[in-house]
């Protein structure tokens, strides 16, 4: 999703096409991967504060050896001007796995598509270990590859993150809530040997414009509400189709914490 600002979406400048075919459409589009390029002018979400990549890139430009965790497509590392000399990400999912490999090979990164821990990397290697959004940190691994005074610099997804969208279809889910909270996983990363420098927070705006953007998340996104489909939620998908016609966008919220940890 692009961030929040600048031309007004094109569903909201122009009339809707028919329900049916808004669905229809999310149901047929590609969902693979990890680029959201298909919500532009039909979804926005702010970003945090603290610009992830530009920060990201100035620390990896720093270092000798880096490890990126859960690096998804690579997208993220791809973007990164300057490299360390020795680079390296993990990515468990193999569709995303082949398609970091082919961009960030060509780099000299080497990609690891493993699970297991400990992963199959020596203890104490890397000066900086990276993650934007890992499915559960690490701590153990995180902790062991590092070198002395190397650092842990990741965004995390936060507590109750889109539960507007998410309890819209399910309900309240008040034990879902309290999952990944920032003071807990700082606390968690101390009891594993690392120093929490910096933790931060923010709570950033989304917003759907049509019902064929909240499919296509739905469907990007399943783990956000499990069994997911069109005929299974047909009456809130109405409700909410009703409703953006009306002009009122679909708004929720996701959350993000940075953290810096030292070993």
């Amino acid at each position: 999703m692009r961030q929040c600002g600048g031309t007004v979406p094109l569903s909201m400048r122009e009339m809707m096409r028919p329900f049916s075919e808004l669905v229809a459409e999310a149901q047929a589009a590609d969902v693979t991967g990890w680029g959201f390029g298909w919500l532009e002018g039909r979804a926005v979400e702010e970003r945090p504060p603290w610009r992830y990549s530009e920060q990201l890139a100035r620390r990896l430009a720093a270092v000798a050896s880096a490890v990126d965790l859960d690096t998804g497509e690579g997208e993220v590392i791809a973007g990164v001007p300057t490299l360390p000399p020795t680079m390296v990400v993990t990515e468990t999912f193999p569709p995303n796995a082949a398609r970091a490999r082919a961009s960030l090979e060509p780099r000299g990164v080497r990609v690891i598509d493993a699970d297991e821990d400990p992963l199959p990397l020596p203890d104490a290697t890397f000066e900086l270990v990276t993650s934007r959004h890992p499915v559960v940190p690490r701590w153990a691994e995180i902790s062991r590859l590092l070198t002395p005074g190397g650092h842990y610099f990741a965004q995390h997804v936060g507590p109750a993150s889109a539960f507007e969208l998410i309890e819209f279809f399910l309900g309240p889910q008040p034990e879902n809530r309290l999952a990944r909270r920032p003071e807990i996983e700082a606390r968690e990363a101390e009891e594993h040997g690392l120093v929490v420098e910096e933790l931060r927070t923010a709570r950033c705006r989304m917003e759907f414009f049509d019902v064929g953007a909240v499919v296509w998340i739905l469907r990007k996104c399943p783990w956000w509400v499990p069994g997911f489909s069109v005929e299974e939620h047909l009456p809130r998908l109405t409700e909410l189709d009703e409703q953006m016609r009306r002009g009122e966008p679909f708004i929720a919220h996701s959350t993000r914490h940075l953290i810096v940890a030292r070993r």
